[in-house]
């Protein structure tokens, strides 16, 4: 059985409700971003507005003598980032978990019984779940924050592990919720992790 699940997800996909429901089936402890900033806020070096300030943002200057700094003197951005990964591991390494997006599927590619999911759908299929959730947005402005998100995650994912973010060969399975039904996603990875 895989017991650390990582879910990557295009905004309004469903990704947070799958990855809730699979912890659910599995009796898994469910991570999300809010757990995972929490955790990394609690490293001490950074406040509750620096990390909403940078969360999933590319740095603005790339890389400039950072090797040359300590964790402190980084980036702040740079520094939430491997307080994130540092969460990330620590929940890993208790196992039966579901941890989704945070590049959690690089950053714990060489541990074992691991399950990379990616989970994508139409922009139509998104705009309809995302109405539901902002009925005060127009369509325009939910579209535009959709593919601001999804744009974000692409450069934060491309800049932080040099890989492109939905590329199948960083999963291990790949659904689309458009196509499939939330339901039969969540079917799909139950059935995946309970595999050798």
């Amino acid at each position: 059985m895989k017991n650390i699940i990582t879910i990557s997800r295009q905004f309004g996909a469903g990704g947070s409700t799958i990855g809730q429901a699979v912890a659910d089936r599995l009796g898994f402890y469910y991570c999300d971003k809010d757990m995972i900033l929490k955790a990394a806020m609690e490293c001490g070096s950074l406040s509750p507005s620096e990390v909403r300030q940078y969360d999933e943002r590319v740095p603005r200057e790339f890389g400039f003598g950072q090797s040359l700094f300590d964790f402190y003197n980084k980036p702040l951005d740079e520094r939430l980032f491997n307080a994130q990964r540092e969460a990330i591991k620590k929940v890993a390494e208790k196992g039966n978990c579901v941890i989704v997006g945070r590049n959690a599927n690089i950053i714990l590619e060489e541990y074992d019984r691991t399950l990379h999911v990616f989970i994508s759908a139409t922009e139509h299929f998104r705009l309809n779940r995302m109405k539901e959730k902002m009925p005060d947005m127009t369509e325009e402005k939910i579209l535009e924050h959709l593919r601001s998100v999804d744009k974000t995650r692409e450069k934060y994912c491309k800049y932080y592990t040099h890989t492109l973010f939905g590329n199948a060969a960083y999963y291990d399975l790949s659904v689309k919720s458009s196509t499939l039904g939330i339901d039969n996603c969540i079917d799909l990875i139950c059935r995946a992790a309970k595999s050798n």
